[in-house]
Protein backbone atom coordinates (compact mmCIF):
# COMPACT_ATOMS: atom_id res chain seq x y z
CA UNK A 1 0.00 0.00 0.00
CA UNK A 2 3.05 2.21 0.83
CA UNK A 3 3.80 2.04 -2.95
CA UNK A 4 0.32 2.21 -4.29
CA UNK A 5 -0.53 5.62 -2.43
CA UNK A 6 3.06 7.08 -3.04
CA UNK A 7 2.21 6.34 -6.48
CA UNK A 8 -0.66 7.87 -6.35
CA UNK A 9 0.09 11.33 -4.61
CA UNK A 10 3.18 11.88 -6.77
CA UNK A 11 2.09 10.93 -10.16
CA UNK A 12 -2.06 12.50 -9.57
CA UNK A 13 -2.98 9.53 -12.26
CA UNK A 14 -6.60 8.06 -11.27
CA UNK A 15 -7.14 5.04 -9.54
CA UNK A 16 -8.45 3.07 -12.74
CA UNK A 17 -4.84 4.07 -14.38
CA UNK A 18 -2.80 2.57 -11.21
CA UNK A 19 -4.48 -0.50 -10.80
CA UNK A 20 -4.41 -0.66 -14.89
CA UNK A 21 -0.19 -0.57 -14.88
CA UNK A 22 1.76 -3.63 -15.98
CA UNK A 23 5.60 -3.72 -15.52
CA UNK A 24 5.96 -2.71 -19.39
CA UNK A 25 4.04 1.35 -18.47
CA UNK A 26 7.48 2.26 -17.23
CA UNK A 27 10.97 3.81 -18.08
CA UNK A 28 12.83 4.32 -15.16
CA UNK A 29 15.74 5.70 -17.23
CA UNK A 30 13.36 8.57 -18.15
CA UNK A 31 11.35 8.03 -14.57
CA UNK A 32 8.16 7.69 -16.70
CA UNK A 33 4.98 5.87 -16.84
CA UNK A 34 3.08 5.38 -19.85
CA UNK A 35 -0.92 6.04 -19.07
CA UNK A 36 -2.75 3.60 -21.89
CA UNK A 37 -5.17 1.85 -20.09
CA UNK A 38 -7.85 2.00 -17.28
CA UNK A 39 -8.72 -0.49 -14.51
CA UNK A 40 -12.74 -1.63 -14.08
CA UNK A 41 -14.08 -4.07 -12.48
CA UNK A 42 -17.87 -5.30 -13.35
CA UNK A 43 -19.94 -8.35 -12.33
CA UNK A 44 -16.63 -9.79 -10.98
CA UNK A 45 -14.81 -9.19 -13.97
CA UNK A 46 -11.42 -7.42 -13.62
CA UNK A 47 -10.83 -5.14 -17.52
CA UNK A 48 -8.78 -2.90 -18.88
CA UNK A 49 -10.09 -0.64 -20.72
CA UNK A 50 -8.98 2.47 -22.91
CA UNK A 51 -8.36 5.57 -20.49
CA UNK A 52 -11.23 8.09 -19.54
CA UNK A 53 -10.72 10.77 -22.51
CA UNK A 54 -8.04 10.64 -25.34
CA UNK A 55 -5.93 12.89 -23.30
CA UNK A 56 -5.69 10.49 -20.25
CA UNK A 57 -2.76 8.73 -22.65
CA UNK A 58 -0.17 10.22 -21.17
CA UNK A 59 3.38 10.29 -19.87
CA UNK A 60 3.78 11.27 -16.28
CA UNK A 61 7.60 12.02 -15.31
CA UNK A 62 7.81 10.95 -11.68
CA UNK A 63 10.28 12.06 -9.22
CA UNK A 64 13.18 9.89 -8.84
CA UNK A 65 12.47 8.44 -5.46
CA UNK A 66 9.08 7.59 -6.64
CA UNK A 67 10.67 5.52 -9.05
CA UNK A 68 13.02 3.56 -6.21
CA UNK A 69 10.40 2.72 -4.00
CA UNK A 70 8.34 1.21 -7.29
CA UNK A 71 11.38 -0.44 -8.38
CA UNK A 72 12.08 -2.26 -5.48
CA UNK A 73 8.16 -3.15 -5.58
CA UNK A 74 8.46 -4.77 -8.94
CA UNK A 75 11.56 -6.29 -8.12
CA UNK A 76 9.49 -8.08 -5.45
CA UNK A 77 7.20 -9.55 -7.66
CA UNK A 78 7.43 -13.14 -9.24
CA UNK A 79 9.06 -12.83 -12.73
CA UNK A 80 6.01 -13.90 -14.60
CA UNK A 81 5.98 -11.67 -17.23
CA UNK A 82 5.39 -8.00 -17.84
CA UNK A 83 1.56 -8.27 -18.98
CA UNK A 84 0.39 -8.84 -15.49
CA UNK A 85 -0.99 -6.03 -13.32
CA UNK A 86 0.94 -4.61 -10.68
CA UNK A 87 -1.39 -4.14 -8.43
CA UNK A 88 -3.72 -6.62 -8.71
CA UNK A 89 -6.35 -5.40 -6.25
CA UNK A 90 -9.55 -3.48 -6.54
CA UNK A 91 -10.70 -0.06 -5.90
CA UNK A 92 -12.64 -1.26 -2.93
CA UNK A 93 -9.60 -2.21 -1.73
CA UNK A 94 -7.99 1.00 -2.11
CA UNK A 95 -10.33 2.67 -0.21
CA UNK A 96 -10.41 0.22 2.46
CA UNK A 97 -6.36 0.25 3.28
CA UNK A 98 -6.53 4.39 3.06
CA UNK A 99 -9.12 4.34 5.77
CA UNK A 100 -7.08 1.35 7.29
CA UNK A 101 -3.98 3.78 7.37
CA UNK A 102 -6.21 7.11 7.66
CA UNK A 103 -7.53 5.21 11.59
CA UNK A 104 -3.81 4.58 12.03
CA UNK A 105 -2.48 7.33 11.48
CA UNK A 106 -5.36 9.39 13.14
CA UNK A 107 -5.21 11.86 10.02
CA UNK A 108 -8.60 13.86 8.32
CA UNK A 109 -10.37 10.98 6.45
CA UNK A 110 -10.03 11.20 2.86
CA UNK A 111 -11.43 9.78 -0.34
CA UNK A 112 -8.34 8.17 -2.72
CA UNK A 113 -9.21 10.56 -5.17
CA UNK A 114 -8.54 12.79 -3.15
CA UNK A 115 -4.70 11.98 -3.32
CA UNK A 116 -4.93 13.05 -6.82
CA UNK A 117 -6.83 16.53 -5.87
CA UNK A 118 -3.52 16.84 -3.27
CA UNK A 119 -1.37 16.24 -6.22
CA UNK A 120 -2.89 19.15 -8.45
CA UNK A 121 -3.23 21.02 -5.23
CA UNK A 122 0.69 20.89 -4.93
CA UNK A 123 1.52 21.77 -8.13
CA UNK A 124 -0.53 24.94 -8.29
CA UNK A 125 1.77 25.61 -4.83
CA UNK A 126 4.79 25.21 -6.69
CA UNK A 127 3.16 27.56 -9.08
CA UNK A 128 2.91 25.25 -12.11
CA UNK A 129 0.97 26.24 -14.89
CA UNK A 130 -2.77 25.26 -15.43
CA UNK A 131 -1.42 23.76 -18.72
CA UNK A 132 0.92 21.70 -17.42
CA UNK A 133 -1.03 20.53 -14.32
CA UNK A 134 -3.87 20.01 -16.98
CA UNK A 135 -1.44 17.71 -19.48
CA UNK A 136 -0.30 16.06 -16.17
CA UNK A 137 -3.70 14.75 -15.46
CA UNK A 138 -4.86 13.73 -18.36
CA UNK A 139 -7.81 16.04 -18.17
CA UNK A 140 -9.62 16.70 -21.77
CA UNK A 141 -9.90 20.41 -21.71
CA UNK A 142 -7.79 23.11 -19.75
CA UNK A 143 -11.12 24.50 -18.40
CA UNK A 144 -12.00 20.97 -16.45
CA UNK A 145 -8.72 21.82 -14.74
CA UNK A 146 -9.24 25.87 -13.96
CA UNK A 147 -12.73 24.79 -12.56
CA UNK A 148 -11.84 21.92 -10.53
CA UNK A 149 -8.86 23.88 -9.14
CA UNK A 150 -9.36 27.58 -9.45
CA UNK A 151 -9.82 28.47 -6.30
CA UNK A 152 -6.17 27.89 -5.37
CA UNK A 153 -5.03 30.45 -7.52
CA UNK A 154 -6.79 33.61 -5.31
CA UNK A 155 -4.10 32.70 -2.94
CA UNK A 156 -1.20 33.22 -5.52
CA UNK A 157 -2.29 37.25 -5.30
CA UNK A 158 0.07 38.04 -2.49
CA UNK A 159 2.95 36.20 -4.09
CA UNK A 160 2.01 38.43 -7.66
CA UNK A 161 2.50 41.85 -5.37
CA UNK A 162 5.55 40.80 -3.48
CA UNK A 163 7.26 39.93 -6.74
CA UNK A 164 5.96 43.07 -8.63
CA UNK A 165 6.67 45.33 -5.50
CA UNK A 166 10.19 43.79 -5.97
CA UNK A 167 9.82 45.37 -9.52
CA UNK A 168 9.16 48.91 -8.25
Amino acid sequence: SHTIFSVLFWSGMRSGELLALESEDFNFDTQTINISKNYARLNGRDLLLPPKTPKSNRQIVLPLAVCVILQQYINTLPKEGSKQRLFPVTKKWLAQELKRGIEVSGVKMIRVHDLRHSHASLLVELGCSPILISERLGHEDIKTTLQTYSHLYPNKQKEVVFMLEKLV
